[in-house]
């Protein structure tokens, strides 16, 4: 079975693109844009591994999602991502973060 790793992007299509960039990695990728995608995605699937969260979110709704998150699932790491790297520097953080969160140590 595929871990489970959350993407927090603030637009849809960011997260769906940043998924198929990464298709190579055996992980199984579900996507939140806002408040109420979050909470449906951490209770739906209790397998997520950890989240990833985009810098391009407003810093309010950056320390809400913090919190939620961590009310609901307080066993997860929330990785945020600097905004000083821009946007098309996403995908390769979440790669990074999957590699050394998710996958090390992972026998096949």
């Amino acid at each position: 079975m595929k871990p489970v790793v959350l993407l927090v992007g603030k637009l849809p299509g960011v997260v769906g693109s940043i998924a198929r960039e990464l298709e190579d990695m055996p992980i199984r990728w579900l996507g939140a844009h806002d408040h109420g995608e979050v909470v449906r995605q951490l209770e739906a699937e209790p397998g997520i591994e950890c989240v990833v969260m985009g810098g391009s979110l407003d810093d309010t709704i950056r320390g809400d999602l913090v919190s939620v998150i961590a009310q609901i699932r307080p066993d997860l790491t929330i990785h945020v991502k600097d905004r000083a790297s821009g946007p098309a520097a996403m995908t390769e953080f979440v790669r990074r973060i999957v590699e050394a969160m998710v996958l090390h140590g992972r026998h096949p």
